[in-house]
């Protein structure tokens, strides 16, 4: 595995979009996270948003350059042809993958915590200006607090789990273009649907059946009786996703030629 995990560290770091990639991770995330701050008003009289979760919108569109990362950490090897050495050199497969995914792990845990962190210190520098002070009953966010200390770590293990899930769905389709739009289906379209239902229950179990709305519930701070699914829960949701998309890669990796 340490030969795996060096081979692929080398390989990720020298393909040329990987900085580029992980600083859209952070500049996105950071960029929507203020603008969603910047937009939002709690006068004259106050407001019952939640905070942190408004403070951590630009996950959301941060998870983009995430995925398009994890697929092109395995796609970009088949589409050059670069898989067949790397399977020559490494014939366990489940290790290349295992040490793609440990590294592209990392990678994205990084970029997201620089990510989640910028995100919460705009929203305390910006809500404030918009009325989110304590006479409102919103106190300056601070990772002190429980709720939004675990929205925060929860966002970044939402972004490490959506590397992970493209990287299965790479893997078992090959094609970069065919990869992405898969993985954005399954987080963009799917999240949309239980909007475009009326019966309730369909709309619950869809809500709870997306990777996105399920996964994001870990950024909620209030009202979290009402959510279909409680935070941690729903991350269990997209955590099952990308066992299952890893699970489907892996075999694929192993029964089909390179």
């Amino acid at each position: 595995m340490r030969r795996a995990l060096h081979a692929e560290w080398t390989k990720l770091r020298t393909i040329p979009g990987t900085g580029r990639l992980l600083l859209a991770v952070i500049v996105l995330t950071a960029a929507v996270s203020a603008a969603a701050a910047a937009t939002v008003s709690c006068r004259p009289v106050g407001c019952d948003h939640d905070v942190p979760k408004l403070s951590l919108m630009g996950v959301q569109v941060g998870q983009a350059a995430v995925a398009i990362l994890a697929v092109l950490a395995i796609s970009g090897e088949y589409g050059g042809g670069m898989i067949r050495t790397t399977l020559a050199a490494m014939p366990r497969r489940s290790h290349v993958l295992a040490a793609k995914a440990a590294i592209l792990t990392g990678l994205t845990t990084a970029a997201g915590t620089v990510a989640v962190l910028v995100s919460v210190l705009g929203g305390r520098l910006i809500l404030p200006g918009n009325g989110f002070t304590p006479a409102h009953g919103h106190p300056p966010l601070s990772l002190a607090d429980g709720p939004t200390l675990r929205a925060a770590a929860g966002s970044v293990l939402y972004l490490a789990l959506i590397a992970l899930l493209s990287l299965g769905v790479a893997t078992a389709v090959r094609d970069s273009a065919a990869a992405i739009g898969v993985v954005f289906g399954l987080l963009y379209v799917l999240s949309v649907l239980p909007f475009m239902i009326s019966d309730p229950d369909w709309q619950r179990f869809l809500w709870r059946l997306s990777p996105m709305n399920a996964g994001l519930a870990i950024q909620s701070t209030t009202n979290l009786s009402a959510l279909p699914l409680a935070p941690w829960a729903g991350l269990g949701v997209l955590a099952a996703w990308a066992a299952a998309a890893l699970l489907g890669g892996g075999l694929a990796l192993r029964l089909r030629d390179a």
